[in-house]
């Protein structure tokens, strides 16, 4: 899914010569906002936060990076953004200049980081969309099929589990929705047969697939 998939044997081999294998434990800080810009990573397994803060210093969740993904601001000498782990993560980390000149030679690199960030830039503009048209249901509804699409795990009964890497509060931000408000479209979706909410943790189960995209995206 990530940079190794998509290079070819040469390309991998220069790769390789300029990374290492980094862990960070959840909560652990890859890169913090104001710092010299000095790496970036692809993600091996876990998930991360990007934030960025407000002009009243309130830190923001702008973006969530998962397994396969790149994370990192090439070609600005600071970072403008904080990642962090939200959970225990494995990284294949890069120093940011010479992982752009291996990116300047590796032609499969280079297309394989285009294609993501026009995908990126898809995946803003929906959220846009999201957070002006769409109803509070709608953002839940579609936050939890996202995860479906990135992190589920199929149980023996056939039901999806999920595990939610951000707590109620950081969803409502990332949704543009109070707590109370995500707290009470999740126990809706728990009515309507479509989720069930496990006592404790941040685990969910999505027990109807079916019921649960028509309620993220209404015609």
């Amino acid at each position: 899914m990530g940079l190794c998939g998509a290079a070819d044997r040469d390309d991998l081999s220069a790769l390789s010569s300029i990374g290492r294998r980094r862990a960070l434990a959840a909560g652990q800080v890859l890169t913090w906002a104001g710092d010299d810009n000095v790496l970036c990573a692809n993600v091996v397994s876990g998930i991360l936060k990007v934030t960025a803060s407000t002009a009243n210093g309130r830190e923001q969740i702008v973006g969530l990076v998962f397994a396969g993904d790149f994370v990192g601001q090439l070609f600005e000498e600071t970072s403008s953004l904080t990642v962090t782990a939200l959970v225990d993560s494995d990284l294949c980390v890069y120093p940011r200049e010479r992982f752009e000149r291996v990116m300047a030679e590796a032609s499969s690199i280079e297309r394989m980081l285009l294609r993501r960030t026009l995908a990126s830039l898809n995946d803003a503009r929906e959220r846009m969309l999201t957070l002006g048209k769409r109803g509070a249901q709608e953002r839940v509804a579609g936050f939890l099929l996202d995860l479906v699409d990135r992190t589920a795990v199929r149980t023996v009964d056939g039901s999806i589990s999920i595990d939610v890497p951000v707590s109620r509060g950081d969803m409502a931000d990332f949704l543009g929705l109070t707590i109370e408000t995500v707290s009470r479209q999740l126990t809706r979706l728990k009515v309507l047969g479509a989720i069930t909410l496990a006592r404790g943790g941040r685990s969910i189960l999505i027990t109807d697939r079916a019921a649960l995209e028509p309620l993220a995206n209404p015609e």
